[in-house]
């Protein structure tokens, strides 16, 4: 085995802690990149079986947030989301109202008063072969 004089082996020492900490470093960014924040949303929601729903019946959807819409043509939902700035629409009587800044939705989503200068989204509802109710919010 030849004599390692001090300084080569100093110098091994520091190239291989180098090398080391510059590994560690990579595999944590690899890890802080590649970090996901949350599960990507739902965009399909089971609302039960058709028979559930009235004709005539406006239920509210709280984890979706959404309206679901019952009347002689059949199912319909609008998106609770105001079009403003994305916060969530409070149902009244005669409509919606945005909290945050007092857009007005009639009953049908249309803009009453603004900030807001769109309706409310209109969301696709679909029966299943089981005949439950499927929303889509894509």
């Amino acid at each position: 085995m030849p004599d390692v004089s001090r300084r080569d082996f100093l110098t091994l020492l520091r190239d291989g802690l180098l090398a080391g900490s510059g590994l560690l470093a990579l595999g944590g960014l690899t890890r802080f990149l590649s970090y996901q924040t949350e599960p990507p949303p739902t965009t399909e929601f089971d609302l039960g079986p058709a028979a559930n729903y009235p004709i005539g019946s406006r239920t509210r959807l709280p984890d979706v947030p959404a309206i679901l819409i019952h009347n002689a043509s059949g199912f319909s939902a609008l998106s609770l989301v105001c079009t403003h700035l994305g916060c969530t629409v409070e149902q009244k009587v005669d409509g919606s109202i945005c909290p945050c800044h007092g857009s007005r939705y009639d009953e049908q989503g249309n803009v009453l008063r603004g900030p807001a200068n769109r309706p409310l989204r209109a969301l696709r509802v679909e029966p299943n072969a089981g005949g439950h109710l499927i929303l889509h919010t894509d």
